[in-house]
């Protein structure tokens, strides 16, 4: 879900977003990735909320970017603050396909030496790197990936 956006582009009254999980779960949706688009866990508190009340499994989300503002610091916030909501895991998304194999090696040994928390990763194959990436996520210790067919979706 795309937090308090849910499916769409704008942003939703939290009994609406309410009533959108509790549906989805009545029809059989178990599990939530959670996402913001600018990493702001106020947009996705009240979807995180609504998924755990309904007895569904919540993953926060890390939307991953680059830039002078988002340090491995920005990260282990983030991570901080999604469990603090109350998260039952958490997924590391690239949804660009720049998350580096060094950099993803670096950021889930991280979160996973500070936080007991259950770790994904989501790359896309954009560059090319997603393959080394997930393979240097594994060897840190991530507890899922999310992979497809086709040489691991690097055809696209």
């Amino acid at each position: 879900l795309r937090g308090q956006n849910l499916l769409g582009y704008r942003h939703y009254a939290d009994d609406v977003v309410e009533r959108f999980v509790e549906r989805a779960v009545k029809n059989g949706m178990d599990v939530f990735r959670v996402f913001d688009a600018m990493n702001d866990p106020r947009n996705m508190k009240a979807a995180l909320q609504a998924v755990r009340s309904h007895g569904a499994h919540a993953q926060g989300t890390l939307s991953y970017t680059t830039s002078p503002a988002h340090t491995l610091q920005t990260w282990l916030d983030l991570t901080e603050q999604l469990l603090e909501t109350g998260v039952d895991s958490i997924a590391i998304k690239d949804m660009s396909g720049i998350l580096t194999p060094m950099a993803a090696y670096e950021l889930v040994s991280e979160i996973k030496k500070r936080f007991e928390v259950r770790l994904h990763l989501h790359c896309h194959a954009t560059t090319g790197m997603a393959e080394m990436a997930l393979l240097k996520a594994i060897e840190a210790g991530v507890d899922g990936v999310d992979t497809a067919i086709s040489s691991m979706s690097a055809t696209y």
